[in-house]
């Protein structure tokens, strides 16, 4: 366990990757699910088949799959990726078309009566998504969206196979020179369990902050100062 312990540098530098992976396929699969997500709710035909194709195919489609794809597979026929861009393109295409349908079953759950108040106040299609449904949305979407989010943490396991050195390919390494393979991937284990715990605790926040710009939840309020004593008690003069 001490070997295990003393090559902490070479596991932080890999969940240093790891992080930066979260970071940028969760950004990468917030616009696809926004963008394809409110394409679903469209009233033009063809914008809604676009949101089904994408969905259905990269919902249906295994991560690891794409990544070899587009690591190995698409150099064949002229289109080069660095192992980080064809990471973060696979993790963020394959979350993103969750994220689409989340998206718009939140926006869909949007009480009817909102959008035709927005309609009564003159409202234009684009003031009526800005002001009216997303924000009421995405109080509906931060839950799933938290949970979609691990999963992609949980999804970057699987860069070390292209090359890339993130925390499960460290441990990988450590275990090869030191030779303790349950004390190296207890640790691990540990290290992806307190990253979840810290992306949960941000969506946490995120909606606590949501909730108070809707009105649903009291802002924090200074303590009050001490109630003045009435003159019930004063001494006559």
């Amino acid at each position: 366990m001490s070997d295990v312990l003393d090559a902490y540098p070479q596991l932080l530098r890999g969940a240093w990757i790891t992080v930066q992976l979260t970071v940028y396929g969760s950004a990468l699969a917030l616009v696809l699910a926004l963008v394809f997500g409110l394409a679903g709710t469209s009233r033009h035909g063809a914008v809604r088949a676009l949101n089904r194709v994408y969905v259905e195919f990269f919902r249906g489609t295994a991560t690891l799959v794409l990544m070899y794809w587009m690591f190995y597979a698409l150099p064949l026929v002229g289109f080069r990726f660095t192992p980080i861009a064809a990471a973060v393109l696979s993790l963020g295409l394959n979350i993103g078309a969750y994220g689409a349908e989340v998206v718009r079953g939140a926006v869909n759950a949007v009480p009817r009566a909102q959008y035709e108040a927005a309609v009564a106040l003159n409202f234009t299609p684009w003031q009526r998504t800005l002001r009216v449904t997303l924000p009421q949305a995405v109080a509906l979407m931060l839950p799933p969206f938290g949970n979609l989010l691990i999963e992609l943490m949980k999804g970057t396991a699987l860069v070390s196979l292209i090359t890339i050195g993130d925390l499960t390919f460290r441990a990988q390494q450590v275990r090869s020179s030191t030779g303790e393979t349950t004390a190296t991937f207890l640790v691990i284990l540990v290290v992806y369990f307190v990253i979840a715990q810290v992306l949960q605790l941000a969506v946490r926040y995120a909606e606590r902050r949501v909730d108070r710009m809707l009105g649903r939840r009291p802002a924090r309020r200074e303590a009050a100062p001490p109630p003045v004593a009435s003159g019930v008690g004063a001494v006559k003069g």
